[in-house]
């Protein structure tokens, strides 16, 4: 059976308002269009974190082997999927970034302190994409230190933090 190739590149969204972004059920569609091992590129700023846990979950329940090879970017809800990866493949002029997510937020001071609360949930469920990664090669505290920080990756530093595996050759 031979590899096939996925891309995903652009804004992650739950709905394409012009047909440039990446939702779930466009990638779930080209997803299962085959099976065998595949290569997902990735180059994207990120987008939405709820789609983003969606594609990640499509690729870590992908029957075939999952390769992620970084082909420019994997910011924000990018970096996420890229953890689905069973190899993560990065050339040395690449960069992934991390940070917390973010809501848009409006009403009372009693409003605006329960989205802190429920960001700090969104927080620490979408960490465990990282850490489950990385297997020990970074704590939950340096990880979320990072995040609050919005962290830019280098591919060596990614690797060294366990969030890819190898360089590109």
């Amino acid at each position: 059976m031979q590899e096939r190739t996925l891309f995903l590149n652009g804004t992650i969204a739950e709905e394409s308002w012009f047909d440039d972004d990446v939702t779930p059920q466009l990638f779930k569609d080209e997803l299962m269009s085959g099976s065998g091992n595949i290569t997902v590129w990735i180059n994207s700023p990120g987008g939405d974190c709820v789609a983003a846990a969606q594609i990640y979950n499509m690729l870590m329940d992908y029957k075939g082997n999952v390769t992620v090879k970084i082909d420019g970017i994997a910011a924000s809800a990018a970096s996420v999927i890229a953890m689905a990866g069973d190899t993560v493949i990065m050339p040395r002029n690449t960069l992934m970034a991390i940070h917390n997510m973010w809501i848009s937020a409006t009403g009372n001071a009693a409003e605006l302190r329960k989205a802190a609360a429920d960001l700090d949930i969104i927080n620490a469920a979408g960490r465990n994409a990282y850490l489950a990664k990385a297997r020990g090669k970074i704590s939950e505290e340096q990880l979320a230190t990072m995040m609050d920080q919005e962290t830019w990756l280098t591919a060596e530093q990614c690797i060294q933090y366990g969030l890819a595996d190898q360089y590109a050759e």
